[in-house]
């Protein structure tokens, strides 16, 4: 399978179709980020790097089979500005529809975050189909719910795993003080690392959950800071290995750069097991096509 993938980050969809087993001939990546480039060519050498998608000229490509891709979500997130197709980041959403029309892949995958109706009908109407909603929870210990536009037939949602944060935290990292125990509250990965909230021990008695009954969420935006004790809580920071493990990713993947671009593109990347997911539903190939070998 000859693979297009842009706005690449550190080559989540390459995992995600080693995980699905399907046998990948040609990677292409278009990224600009040199850390998340440098993540990516260390754990797959053989990638074919584009630079920035703007520039990507379809004639001097391979036929492509699969074109993935979630272009820069700032504008359209409920939790920035919503400044929508104004902000050049999610401009960038048009250059995936000018390639999709040039490359004519046999399948695409579009992902981008929540947003209002009316942006997510422009991005529908363009790449000519409906998304499907699927909340990483199913397949991992956090909340993030994304948006899929594919044309991969037969997606539905993942079975429900019934991952929980005390499967991925670092056994020799969890705290205890005075019999506490860590709960999370939310895990905002991305320029700013992520917190562990503390509680007492006595009031969780199932061991390792979330506030509330809910389950970390992990996205690009800021975390703001309470570096400070509240109510009797303390926290602690995430580890880079338990943002990995909430994604999904093989542990230690990103171990190549500082913590801080760690925390950053694991808060911009796929949860890989909902990619992979997608990805078994792939047609087998037929007459001899170049797709995939499972």
């Amino acid at each position: 399978m000859n693979v297009l993938s842009l706005f690449d980050g550190m080559s989540c969809g390459r995992i995600a179709l080693e995980r699905a087993g399907i046998e990948v001939n040609t990677y292409y990546s278009s990224e600009i980020d040199k850390y998340a480039i440098q993540v990516a060519e260390a754990n797959y050498p053989d990638t074919v790097h584009l630079g920035d998608v703007r520039g990507i000229v379809a004639s001097e490509l391979l036929p492509i089979d699969l074109l993935i891709g979630g272009s820069p979500c700032q504008g359209f997130s409920f939790a920035g500005k919503q400044l929508n197709f104004d902000d050049p980041r999610s401009a960038l959403f048009f250059e995936y529809v000018r390639i999709l029309k040039e490359v004519k892949p046999k399948y695409f995958l579009m992902e981008n975050v929540r947003m209002k109706k009316e942006y997510q009908d422009i991005i529908s109407e363009a790449l000519g189909v409906e998304p499907i909603a699927i909340n990483s929870n199913l397949v991992s210990a956090q909340n993030r719910y994304r948006l899929y536009w594919t044309n991969i037939p037969g997606v539905t949602q993942p079975e429900d795993k019934g991952i929980m944060l005390k499967d991925i935290i670092e056994s020799e990292r969890v705290y205890h003080t005075d019999g506490k125990g860590p709960t999370l509250s939310t895990c905002q990965g991305g320029h700013r690392e992520p917190k562990i909230l503390m509680t007492p021990r006595g009031n969780n008695p199932g061991g390792l959950r979330a506030l509330d009954g809910e389950t970390p969420a992990m996205s690009s935006s800021s975390w703001q800071d309470n570096n400070h004790l509240t109510d009797g809580l303390s926290w602690r920071k995430l580890t880079p290995l338990e943002c990995e493990r909430l994604q999904t990713v093989p542990d230690n993947y990103t171990n190549h750069v500082s913590n801080t671009q760690r925390y950053k593109m694991l808060g911009n990347g796929w949860t890989i097991d909902v990619i992979a997911h997608i990805f078994k539903n792939i047609p087998e190939p037929k007459n001899n096509e170049m797709l995939p070998l499972r």
